[in-house]
């Protein structure tokens, strides 16, 4: 990696931090510059604006959340397996979540919405991509036959990924992890209603 790249990286990197801890509005280009240690001409050197970085930021988020949810999800058999242990990623949201801050699903589509339309854009297609693949997962498991025929996958994915993202928000607004594990335990009962005997 040559080193304009490597800036580059470590400025994407540092600031995906910054932005779901503090959000867009809140991080400031001169707090990129504290948290990089670059001058605020190496900064520009890598970007144009903020809102480069930002994208550049929510991207690099999304992309170490799937390494997460797909190292999870490998070492499964089952459908329910798998929803679980995608759930679980965020079982420890308080002390531990994947990526300082949060969810950054769920920081950005909150602030995102109205204030800076291009990264709503990029957080919908973010949150359709989560959708989908709960949804192929939960596909699978009617093709296997672990499912009855005909559940509704789209509203059960549905349903999976606004629970657990509810659940994230409340056990961090509360610091207690109980919420994720309640939603984790509710998730897997709605499962089993859905089971073939």
């Amino acid at each position: 990696m040559r080193k304009g790249e490597k800036t580059r990286t470590h400025i994407i990197m540092k600031s995906a931090e910054l932005f779901n801890q503090k959000g867009y509005a809140g991080t400031t280009m001169q707090d990129i510059i504290e948290a990089t240690g670059l001058t605020k001409g190496g900064l520009y050197r890598s970007f144009s604006s903020k809102d480069e970085i930002a994208l550049e930021a929510f991207k690099y988020a999304g992309e170490v959340l799937w390494g997460h949810f797909s190292a999870a999800v490998a070492g499964s058999k089952t459908a329910t397996e798998k929803i679980l242990a995608m759930c679980n990623v965020y079982s420890d949201t308080v002390h531990n979540p994947p990526i300082k801050g949060g969810c950054p699903f769920l920081n950005t589509a909150v602030e995102s919405d109205h204030s800076f339309p291009v990264l709503r854009d990029q957080a919908l297609a973010a949150y359709e991509h989560m959708l989908a693949f709960i949804q192929s997962i939960l596909m699978q498991g009617v093709a296997d036959g672990e499912f009855q025929s005909d559940m509704d996958t789209e509203s059960v994915a549905s349903f999976i990924f606004s629970s657990i993202e509810g659940s994230i928000m409340s056990s961090r607004l509360t610091r207690d992890n109980k919420h994720v594990g309640y939603a984790m335990k509710n998730i897997e009962r709605l499962l089993m209603t859905f089971k073939r005997h």
